[in-house]
């Protein structure tokens, strides 16, 4: 929401939120081209899909703002995607020297409600070679928080459910359906300081119910002893 803000697009979370839901909903159903997609590149297509929701259902001021820049509203698009996609590239710099180090250990997989690019950006971010298994909704045709998204990751993996940990952000898609199977979860809070509660509140588990661990940030799994 901050690179909304600073672009000057003042935006609600759950203004963000339904553009957000729009457009994965409309890059899940898009066709082939996605699939060639790298981060920056897939980053743009979603902020354009959020753009075009917001120009059509966001709040009055924000129609209006965006009204008002014209044509400029392509290239306001393009600086909130490369803000995004600078982001994302320090996260993943930052996610690859922590699961190379667990890699000596560990087998490791991703799980992803993804748009059929996820080895592409994989790849990208130099993580593929660090993984044994990558599963990408889009190709499976199944979405988390569907149980079976995880159980084709564990047949790859091949190891006894009890001996495999799910790390996700979501105690929704990922931390309740991994210990419906038997898996170990998870919780990668990481700044959701409210997001237990709210998850309570819509109906959604609380931590304390499918999370065997919370963390907030991926370098605390290195001090696990499993």
């Amino acid at each position: 929401m901050r690179h909304y803000h600073a672009a000057g697009v003042q935006l609600s979370r759950t203004e963000l939120d339904a553009a957000y839901s729009h457009a994965t909903d409309t890059a899940y159903r898009a066709g082939d081209e996605v699939h060639g997609h790298g981060m920056h590149q897939l980053l743009r297509l979603l902020v354009a899909h959020q753009f075009d929701h917001l120009h059509r259902h966001g709040p009055d001021a924000v129609k209006e703002h965006l009204v008002r820049l014209g044509e400029e509203r392509h290239r306001l698009a393009e600086r909130i995607a490369a803000d995004f996609a600078a982001e994302s590239a320090e996260g993943l710099a930052r996610s690859r020297m922590v699961l190379k180090e667990l890699s000596r250990d560990f087998k490791l997989g991703v799980v992803s409600n993804f748009y059929g690019n996820l080895q592409v950006v994989l790849f990208e971010a130099g993580l593929r070679e660090l993984i044994q298994v990558a599963i990408d909704s889009k190709h499976l045709r199944v979405f988390k928080p569907d149980e079976r998204i995880f159980a084709a990751a564990l047949k790859v993996l091949d190891l006894p459910h009890n001996q495999v940990a799910m790390v996700g952000d979501s105690l929704d898609k990922d931390c309740a359906p991994a210990r419906k199977l038997g898996m170990r979860s998870v919780w990668l809070r990481a700044g959701q300081d409210g997001a237990a509660q709210a998850s309570a509140r819509s109906g959604g588990p609380q931590a304390s119910a499918v999370a065997d661990h919370t963390i907030e940030t991926l370098d605390q799994l290195k001090d696990f002893r499993w």
